[in-house]
């Protein structure tokens, strides 16, 4: 069975060889392609060809043109240092003030740098893998983004000191992911992921009036454009799992602090695929091949008859290969 197929029926609840190997693999793709991070980010060429090697090496299910947060920032002004073989390093906050996003102006993603390089990875990918493989796309939700130009820290206070404003730059951020999500799926890619890591750190009240209505608007676009959507949020997002599974994703991302059994219960059989959730460093990365095949197993029988197998979130560089070849082993015995 294809992975494109299997994804597919995986998410209709149709029988598959074996559930899909969704890990997500940024920094360790670059350096088991041997290149160097700042290629990774900078060149899509690069991008695609550590993905596809991590996919044959590892007997994935995707590939992914996902690699930092500062994507659409960067074609918004945020000035970001690129080290060699480092991550990439916010220079200034680009909203220091509320007064500053006055001078914001969007860019359309075929005009922005950074925005292009992506669509060229979604296409190349597309190319490479045709219709046997997912490609995804990426894009950063509106929460998210605010908080790469405005800073974590001035976010949250705007929640409580300006909500009326803060909501006003989200509902101008967020027109830049849903063309940026069109975009993608026009390039070719199968699936889009959205990225908001900073909405595991808001209340469910909070999380309904400043992250969920924005990711909605992005999902409600890229499921018009025709492909699947996937949403991913680090952390502990045990207390908002009701909220995140009415966010139109068909697909949601749960990382290794969620209990795993909790999340399928708070989706129901008619809402989102769980995705996850063992721990990735503790298992992943510092743990054995058989504790990884044993995370395994445990996760496929709490995840339920749609869950994709992963690791909570992204694969940790200098992760063993043993530790990933052991995912896919396990994978196999499961069936």
């Amino acid at each position: 069975m294809k992975p494109l197929e299997r994804v597919r029926r995986r998410l209709g609840g149709q029988p598959v060889d074996r559930r899909p190997n969704f890990d997500i693999h940024m920094q360790r793709a670059a350096h088991h392609a041997g290149r160097p991070l700042s290629r990774y980010y900078l060149d899509h060429r690069v991008l695609v060809e550590a993905n596809l090697a991590v996919l044959e090496a590892f007997d994935l299910d995707i590939v992914q043109a996902i690699s930092d947060p500062y994507r659409e920032a960067s074609d918004l002004g945020l000035d970001v240092l690129w080290p060699e073989d480092s991550l990439p390093l916010r220079q200034a906050i680009r909203l220091q003030a509320p007064e500053d996003a006055a001078s914001l102006k969007l860019v359309a993603p075929e005009d922005g740098r950074r925005m292009t390089d992506r669509l060229e990875a979604v296409r190349l990918l597309r190319e490479r893998v045709g219709d046997d493989v997912p490609v995804m796309g990426w894009v950063e939700g509106a929460f998210a983004l605010a908080s790469v130009l405005r800073g974590d820290t001035n976010l949250l206070l705007d929640i409580h000191d300006r909500p009326e404003w803060l909501k006003e730059l989200l509902d101008r951020l967020v027109e830049v992911g849903v063309a940026f999500a069109r975009a993608q799926v026009e390039a070719g890619a199968h699936l889009v992921g959205l990225g908001d890591s900073m909405g595991s750190l808001v209340s469910p009240r909070q999380y309904r009036a400043f992250v969920l209505p924005y990711e909605q608007r992005v999902f409600a676009a890229v499921r018009e454009a025709g492909a699947i959507p996937r949403l991913h949020i680090c952390g502990d997002t045990s207390h908002i799992l009701a909220e995140m599974a009415t966010s139109g994703a068909w697909i949601v991302d749960v990382d290794w602090m969620v209990d795993l059994s909790r999340a399928v219960e708070a989706f129901g059989p008619d809402g989102p695929a769980p995705c996850g959730n063992f721990d990735p460093v503790a298992v992943m990365l510092q743990g054995t091949p058989e504790e990884v095949e044993r995370a395994v197993r445990t996760c496929a029988a709490a995840g339920g008859p749609r869950h994709f197998s992963a690791a909570g979130c992204e694969v940790p560089d200098r992760t063993p290969e043993a530790n990933l070849l052991a995912h896919a082993r396990a994978l196999r015995g499961l069936g």
